[in-house]
């Protein structure tokens, strides 16, 4: 609980290594600063990516750290001209939250003006704070990585993840025809019970099995597995068809000895994304949030863990892949 002293609750990681090293502790409120948007936050999802931070796989960041690379709550101080008000919602995402700057596992979090969308919304906060990074990064990949456009065939290869869920709900909303795999054969049911066309089971090889439905391979590939399964998502896509790399489940970015001549198939594009807030634009997400409000849209949230005591429980339910959809925590002051 926020005192009058100006200190606040947050959950700090005092350097890589076990869930151990999350904490709660008390630290200053954020001081009001210019071009920063200062927010009371009451909920954040959690993200591979401050996984990764954790077990010491990210780099150029300094310890101890407040992680948290998204937020969802009201302002609290905003700078002159920006046009937002104390008490209105926002999210905020991306950037270097959580990574040069503390970020949103906190009950404030002080972060800059560009990272901020205003939000227009009566959703729980549990709900609206599953999606800022989720929908961005899904996003992102459907329209700048892959420029998908209505009626083609998307292959998602991660499918039960947080974000590619949230990709397969973007593209069929969109028009698209969607496959997405699973290691778990227990899972194929549960991916077609929401909304996936076709699922598939990722056996280490799935280009075959695409291939059996599009013969002449699918017009986009989403891969947010990493390099490891990259070949075999190039080897299910049509001539002419793009497959973007967007994630890195395996934590292995890199493809050594690159020669495209042998690594890319005859005629497929390849592209990447890593993205900003600025590629999910407000009137976009606004429509996004009317969508899942109406019953129109909806992104699979597995748990929500009640304060902020329980993110290394959440932490550790992330590294160990216990759960399937998002992964929030309500903030309570």
């Amino acid at each position: 609980m926020t005192s009058l002293t100006g200190t606040m609750r947050a959950v700090r990681l005092s350097a890589p290594g076990p869930v151990d090293n999350l904490r709660v502790v008390a630290l200053p409120i954020p001081p009001e600063r210019d071009g920063w948007v200062r927010i009371r936050v009451e909920a954040f999802g959690l993200n591979r990516s401050e996984l990764k931070l954790r077990l010491g796989v990210s780099v150029g960041v300094e310890f101890p750290r407040v992680p948290g690379i998204e937020a969802a709550g009201t302002v609290d101080a905003a700078p002159a001209g920006s046009g937002l008000v104390p008490g209105q919602k926002v999210v905020a995402m991306m950037g270097d939250m959580g990574r040069t700057y503390d970020g949103g596992y906190a009950e404030y979090t002080s972060v800059p003006l560009s990272q901020v969308v205003p939000v227009d919304t009566d959703l729980p906060w549990e709900v609206l704070g599953a999606l800022p990074e989720m929908v961005q990064t899904a996003y992102g990949s459907l329209t700048i990585g892959l420029d998908l456009k209505p009626g083609q065939s998307l292959l998602i290869r991660g499918g039960t993840s947080s974000v590619g869920l949230a990709a397969a709900a973007l593209a069929a909303w969109r028009g698209s025809t969607v496959l997405a795999t699973t290691r778990q054969a227990g899972r194929l049911a549960w991916l077609a019970e929401r909304g996936v066309d076709h699922p598939v089971l990722d056996t280490g090889e799935v280009a075959s099995a695409v291939r059996e439905l599009y013969p002449d391979g699918v017009d986009a590939a989403l891969d947010l597995v990493g390099t490891p399964t990259l070949p075999d998502t190039l080897r299910a896509v049509r001539v002419h068809g793009t497959a973007c790399f967007g994630g890195s489940l395996s934590n292995q970015y890199t493809v050594r000895d690159f020669s495209p001549n042998e690594y890319l198939p005859r005629g497929v594009r390849l592209a990447g994304y890593f993205g900003d807030a600025a590629d999910l634009p407000r009137d976009v997400f606004q429509e996004i949030l009317d969508a899942v409000a109406a019953g129109r849209l909806a992104f699979p949230v597995d748990r929500v863990y009640d304060g902020l005591e329980q993110v290394p429980r959440a932490h550790d339910d992330m590294e160990h892949d216990r759960a399937t959809g998002k992964l929030v925590v309500r903030v309570r002051h």
